[in-house]
């Protein structure tokens, strides 16, 4: 029986070529842009490396895993800055605050950023 020079694999998409009696696939480095990948992204790669290795996977074989992780990381920062805003309008943490009693208006800030950060990371990282 005369094996095929290539092979395409239907469920993962991915071609092969007959080498000898051995099919390997067909990889290339992609050309994937570098983009810089902040606190949010390294943490949620962190996370898929260790808890979701099929889709760690799939984005580095694609060549769409540092483009993933630096759209996650640019959602969780500009998500970030609209929860601290607003929880800091609902607890009325202000200028005129930050201008009379700067210790307690950087206490309560402090405590405002914390509990933002702890919800983009059980909301958008460790997903």
């Amino acid at each position: 029986m005369e094996l095929k020079k290539e092979y395409i694999d239907e469920k993962t998409e991915i071609a092969y070529t007959l080498k000898g009696n051995y099919y390997f696939p067909n990889l290339s480095i992609s050309k994937d842009r570098n983009f810089t990948i902040g606190r949010y992204g390294k943490a949620r790669l962190k996370y898929i490396k260790q808890y979701n290795k099929v889709l760690y996977n799939n984005l580095l074989l694609s060549g769409k895993l540092n483009a993933y992780l630096h759209s996650i990381d640019t959602k969780c920062n500009t998500i970030l800055a609209r929860i601290i805003i607003k929880l800091a309008k609902q607890e009325n943490v202000t200028e005129d605050l930050k201008a009379s009693h700067q210790l307690e208006w950087v206490a309560r800030m402090n405590n405002i950023k914390n509990r933002a950060e702890e919800i983009i990371y059980n909301e958008y990282v460790y997903i």
